[in-house]
């Protein structure tokens, strides 16, 4: 899907008077929903079921993680995800690691600024959902934790 082909759909939603849209196209679907204030909900990308699998294998492994007990630790912004300082530093948690209020477990790049995520609650990361270098969307579940 091209910015394009969304740009046509808002026109499309505007000159139908229409509050709601919803496409699938080529393995994606896009919703796009407007509110008083214009369009209240961004484009929203939603791997479509028989794609699941093969594109979103951390969504897979998310499900086997309890989550009755644990905290979804999710990107503030958006940007790209990056889990250590630079390639050849070590990652700032891993799989099991024990984290604290105040430590620095990523970074995401936004507009050519690096910012540090510093964790806001201790315990133990139970899953990594978001992939290094990959971009993140505002509100994506980075990292599952357990807390302690």
């Amino acid at each position: 899907m091209y910015i394009k082909e969304i740009k046509d759909m808002i026109v499309l939603m505007n000159d139908n008077n229409l509050t709601e849209l919803e496409i699938e196209k080529e393995g994606v679907r896009i919703k796009l929903r407007k509110g008083s204030s214009g369009i209240e909900r961004a484009v929203e990308f939603v791997p479509t079921p028989q794609l699941a699998g093969a594109t979103n294998k951390t969504a897979a492994e998310g499900a086997k993680v309890d989550t009755k007990n644990t905290v979804d630790v999710k990107s503030p912004m958006v940007g790209t995800f990056y889990r250590a300082a630079s390639p050849e530093s070590p990652s700032y948690v891993n799989m099991g690691d024990i984290i604290s209020p105040g430590q620095v477990i990523c970074i995401i790049e936004a507009m050519k600024l690096m910012n540090e995520i510093k964790s806001e609650v201790k315990g133990k990361i139970v899953d990594i959902q978001a992939d290094n270098a990959e971009p993140v969307e505002f509100g994506q579940v980075l990292y599952v934790v357990e807390p302690l």
